[in-house]
């Protein structure tokens, strides 16, 4: 490995490869670029993109491709208040212009209670949806009367408001990430030329990303939707950053070292290559675990976030060494590093952190141990699951619309479920859905396909949609119609959709969560060359997980006043979480390793953290300060992922790998590198052959370099 990276960095860091590294990356801009700025052109907005793959619900809007009235959706107009039935009137012939070919406007159709009317008006989806219900929404209730409130909900509201969430979410992230990204380099570095490197890098590495994206979603079936395409430049930024401050960091204590700054990069990459590829690798690789789960959205993000890691890693270790290679020193200043001075003081926050847990290891893990756990407890109180007017930090109209007809109209006649059944069989089917407790009524007459062979019923539910007792109904209606002979029906709409993705939730958390951890702990022992040691930290990594998650839970109850916590949050949280925070303890321990080896198994642990504290620390709070760009997005479920990654990452930083890892590691001694070469020949010049306590009173030793 190392002779195949001492290979490699001769390349970047080169007298001559550090110009063919620039001009094949500028070359790849320049072909790519273009290409990059099509990833919307592949994404996939359709009816199936959030659903579980082979779901009936999913199988339905299938089937619905087959009848003509697949291409109209639904708007309701709802009218409330004094003034609602001339208001209901006079809007009727301004929104008929808006009414598909073929089909007609249903209403005003009056509440049981008379205190609410609604007008559907069915909108023909080949032309732009959302446009046309934006025009709908600014003639509906124009000139209603004072006192009058008017809605426009249904489907194609519901879309429309969807689409105007992800509009903006690309430019809106980009901007936020960036700046965060940005302020935290310069006061990283303090330096006001340097922060433009890793930046400038980072954009290499975004236009690779949106092309390969693109071209692997238009040539290789790769599932992109607006959700992963958006989470994933705030991946390769904050992973990106994170292997720039690790080489940034490793270059300038060579730098100190060596007076040919060309031979201090590829020393640099040499020595940190492994960590980063390591780390690179276990992101990738677990993301790419998500390709197991059923729902498609969470497929999607795995997918793309493994290409998004591949690229920043292609990057860091190839264009942004070229460009600090051909800079020069004198982009550190006002720090210029100067060949023969110290690489740092010899005493720093980081090893009187090391002292004091060495001090008491057993004492120090036990605390954080419990620190995680009282957090972890408050993960038997979260409720899963959000409703749809609970999904919007800002409710909607489409939101708004539906609670007004919940509260004066059967709740589920806006958004009725559907039933696609054989044409022999649909009257069996109709008295079969009509007898089901919960189903309000069955529509009557029925749409077919052209050749007839299918018929669609609408089935309207007493309940909201995404309501629980809705989907008790829909299981109770998949139950009834799935008993006719020969009518092959399925169920499907909104509330079907919301109970298949909970269901597939539970299955993907269950399937996914142990492939990411046996291939991390894979990764894991290949690169420390243990068991012991590999099998505690993917262990730390956990409990700093549910610590994460009930830390969490009680955030979003207690302070930012969220119903619950998306069904899709665990699983994505739990692999975010995993193969991000291993980043930091393979980066400590890779060190650690490397120390041990030289120094003896107590004063390599302690030489490790000093060396890697300040680093990882700067990566740590750069990343979960990039994730949490999305707590301040309309969507709840992006909101809360980005706390979630956020508290977890900054847990794995000043916790688990500064205190909870090193007191793990001096408290077991030796015995942390069971069955490997270290458990067996590490230097014994502390004396400790298993508690480490015969390094408490020792400072790590000067003069050594970072990851």
């Amino acid at each position: 490995m190392r002779a195949l990276l001492q290979r490699i960095a001769r390349a970047p860091g080169g007298r001559r490869g550090k110009w063919a590294v620039l001009a094949a990356w500028l070359i790849v801009a320049v072909a790519l670029g273009p290409l990059a700025g099509k990833l919307g052109d592949v994404e996939d907005t359709g009816p199936n993109a959030f659903l579980p793959h082979g779901a009936e619900s999913a199988r339905v809007n299938t089937e619905l491709e087959k009848f003509r009235t697949d291409t109209v959706m639904p708007v309701v107009v709802v009218y409330t208040g004094a003034g609602a039935r001339e208001a209901a009137d006079t809007d009727r012939a301004a929104l008929d212009r808006f009414t598909a070919e073929g089909q007609r406007i249903t209403g005003p159709v009056p509440s049981d209670d008379g205190e609410a009317l609604m007008t559907v008006v069915p909108l023909d989806t080949e032309d732009e949806v959302t446009d046309t219900v934006d025009a709908l929404r600014d003639i509906a209730g124009a000139n209603a009367p004072p006192g009058t409130d008017v809605e426009v909900g249904g489907p194609a509201a519901s879309l429309t408001d969807s689409v105007a969430v992800f509009d903006s979410l690309d430019a809106t992230l980009m901007i936020a990430t960036g700046l965060v990204v940005t302020a935290l380099l310069l006061i990283t570095y303090r330096s006001p030329v340097l922060w433009l490197f890793p930046l400038l890098s980072v954009g290499f590495a975004a236009v690779l990303t949106q092309a390969s994206t693109y071209l692997l979603a238009r040539h290789a079936s790769l599932p992109v939707d607006p959700q992963s395409a958006g989470v994933l430049m705030v991946l390769v930024f904050g992973v990106g950053t994170d292997y720039a401050l690790l080489l940034i960091a490793r270059y300038r204590e060579e730098l100190h070292r060596h007076e040919d700054r060309h031979r201090a990069m590829r020393i640099a990459l040499t020595r940190s290559g492994p960590a980063v590829l390591a780390s690179a690798g276990t992101i990738a690789v677990g993301l790419a675990c998500l390709a197991l789960a059923d729902i498609n959205s969470s497929r999607s993000l795995g997918l793309v976030g493994a290409v998004g890691v591949v690229c920043a890693f292609l990057a860091m270790v190839t264009v942004l060494p070229a460009l600090l290679v051909l800079a020069g020193r004198w982009v550190f200043w006002p720090f210029v590093p100067r060949f023969g001075t110290p690489a740092r003081k010899e005493r720093t926050v980081w090893s009187r952190i090391g002292a004091l847990v060495a001090r008491r290891p057993r004492w120090s893990w036990l605390m954080s141990v419990a620190v995680t756990g009282v957090l972890a407890l408050s993960t038997a109180g979260i409720s899963l699951g959000l409703t749809q007017s609970e999904m919007f930090q800002d409710k909607p109209e489409s939101v708004v619309a539906q609670e007004r007809l919940s509260e004066h109209f059967p709740s589920g006649a806006s958004d009725p479920a559907q039933i696609v059944t054989r044409t022999a069989a649909a009257g069996e089917v109709r008295t079969a859905a009509d007898g089901v407790d919960g189903v309000a009524r069955v529509e009557p007459g029925g749409d077919r396909t052209p050749d007839g062979s299918l018929t669609l019923l609408s089935v309207v539910l007493e309940d909201a949609p995404d309501s629980d007792a809705a989907k008790d109904t829909v299981d109770a209606l998949r139950t009834a119609v799935h008993a006719v002979d020969g009518a092959d029906a399925l169920v499907g709409g909104t509330t079907a959709e919301s109970l298949d993705t909970a269901r597939a939730a539970d299955r993907d958390l269950t399937t996914v969560v142990p492939v990411v951890l046996l291939v991390v702990l894979a990764v894991l022992v290949g690169l420390l060359r243990a068991l012991v040691a590999p099998v505690l930290l993917l262990a730390t990594v956990v409990v700093s997980y549910l610590a994460a998650l009930g830390a969490s839970n009680l955030l979003f109850e207690h302070v930012l006043g969220y119903a619950g916590v998306d069904w899709s949050i665990p699983l994505m949280g739990f692999v975010f979480l995993v193969a991000l925070g291993i980043d930091y303890n393979i980066f400590l321990m890779h060190r650690v390793r490397e120390e041990t080896a030289r120094l003896g198994v107590a004063r390599g642990v302690l030489e490790g953290l000093t060396s890697t504290g300040g680093v990882i620390t700067s990566a740590g709070v750069v990343l979960a300060a990039t994730f949490a760009v999305f707590a301040g997005l309309p969507l709840v479920t992006m909101a809360q992922m980005g706390v979630l990654v956020g508290i977890g990452v900054l847990l794995d930083t000043f916790l688990v790998r500064t205190v909870m890892v090193p007191a793990l590691a001096l408290d077991l001694g030796r015995r942390f590198w069971w069955p490997g070469k270290l458990f067996r020949d590490a230097p014994r010049l502390d004396g400790d052959g298993g508690s480490g306590r015969a390094a408490q009173a020792r400072e790590p030793v000067a003069g050594g370099t970072a990851v």
